[in-house]
């Protein structure tokens, strides 16, 4: 019948995500002075995991 996989761990890589996402956009917000700074901060959150490998992987050199 094959491999049953019922997907239960996505739940948890989702929460930590969207937690990261409002930390984030609430950090990057915060920091605005202006409303377009703000939205470049909104979309700043969205994105941030792209962020963390860019910085992880320059750090190691690679």
């Amino acid at each position: 019948m094959g491999c049953s996989h019922n997907g239960n761990g996505a739940g948890t890589a989702g929460a930590v995500y969207g937690i990261g996402l409002i930390g984030a956009a609430v950090y990057f917000i915060s920091h605005a002075a202006t409303f377009w700074l703000g939205v470049l901060g909104l979309l700043k959150a969205i994105v941030w995991p792209a962020f963390l490998v860019y910085g992880v992987l320059n750090y190691i050199g690679m």
